[in-house]
């Protein structure tokens, strides 16, 4: 299964996908997702899944059904809007409360054996340097974190430029 993280609107999401695989799973602002809480239920309470019973206590869960995640987010600040941060803070049950060493830094190991592609689609205007700079980092610490097998991340000025290389996007989704 393919998993599609975005926060488009949408007019934004059909314009894109108007025609989708049945193996895509779709995470979108339904408007219901409440912030993690930090009280590590999601590890110690209810091992795997998380306290809040939203929609989106289940994300460590289809995140080990993925064979590849793919986010579209504006770039904000040289991160992810706060919808697509909020359903990666909700997926920290993918891994476990414990910890090991991985190239000297201290990492959780992971809860599932499954191992997904992971590609990370930025948009917004006026992008800067630093904010790019950040994001690739940022993405780059993601995949450490969440043991993925390969990833990716691009930058688009525009949701217009976006639409335009949508051929990329239409192959996974």
């Amino acid at each position: 299964m393919n998993l599609l993280i975005h926060d488009l609107d949408s007019k934004q999401f059909q314009m894109l996908f108007p025609n989708r695989n049945k193996n895509t799973r779709i995470i979108s602002d339904t408007g219901s997702i409440r912030s993690c809480i930090g009280c590590f239920g999601c590890w110690i309470k209810t091992p795997g899944k998380c306290v809040i019973k939203d929609g989106y206590d289940h994300m460590g869960e289809v995140l080990s059904q993925a064979d590849h995640v793919m986010i579209i987010s504006k770039c904000c600040y040289g991160g992810y809007s706060p919808f697509v941060k909020t359903v990666l803070d909700r997926s920290i049950s993918y891994l476990l409360p414990f910890f090991k060493i991985k190239n000297n830094e201290t990492h959780h190991r992971p809860r599932y054996k499954n191992r997904f592609q992971f590609s990370v689609y930025f948009y917004g205007e006026h992008i800067t340097p630093q904010e790019m700079e950040t994001a690739q980092k940022l993405i780059k610490a993601n995949s450490i974190n969440f043991h993925v097998s390969k990833y990716r991340v691009s930058f688009y000025t525009s949701f217009e430029q976006l639409f335009e290389e949508r051929n990329i996007l239409c192959e996974l989704v």
